[in-house]
């Protein structure tokens, strides 16, 4: 073993998980969904086409799928999700309101995935119509929060025309 890589535990490979969860959680995606929203102003209920979703409707269902499978799922807080209404809203709050209740429900989904037992990971529960492991519960919603942040980036660059620097130093 090197003195920077810990002993590989399945606590320390489930701490690992949770700490990127939080980082691409809060640390990337909410805060570029921000920098979106910004851009996009008033056309954050904009949709690119009629069988398309706008941005305002991605945020209430990244904040409505979150809170489905990470709140509900693990935390057994009762699940109230309409799926339905968060792409039927055709506008009325605000982008950054938005964001904000998004953000809110991410830091509550890191604090729970954080403070998960090590058996919880592996765990399976009912979510929605599936029989899913902590662990993969997790792995959903990281790789679903990821698939709609790049539709709201793209939509975000095409609105705008302006190239968002995510990467720049």
């Amino acid at each position: 073993m090197t003195d920077d890589v810990p002993e590989v535990t399945p606590r320390a490979v489930f701490a690992a998980v949770a700490h990127e969860f939080r980082r691409r959680l809060q640390g990337e995606y909410v805060p570029r969904i921000r920098q979106c929203v910004e851009l996009l102003g008033d056309d954050v209920w904009r949709r690119p086409g009629p069988s398309c979703n706008a941005v305002g409707n991605l945020l209430l269902h990244l904040s409505g799928n979150t809170r489905q499978w990470i709140l509900s799922g693990l935390l057994g807080e009762a699940d109230g999700r309409d799926r339905p209404a968060e792409f039927a809203a055709a506008a009325g709050t605000s982008g950054s309101a938005l964001v904000d209740a998004l953000a809110a429900v991410v830091d509550r989904a890191c604090e729970v995935v954080d403070g998960l037992p090590a058996a919880e990971w592996l765990r399976p529960r009912p979510v929605q119509r599936y029989r899913e492991t902590g662990l993969a519960i997790v792995l959903h919603v990281l790789e679903h929060f990821s698939g709609h942040a790049g539709q709201i980036y793209a939509w975000t660059k095409q609105v705008s025309g302006r190239d968002l620097a995510f990467y720049e130093l």
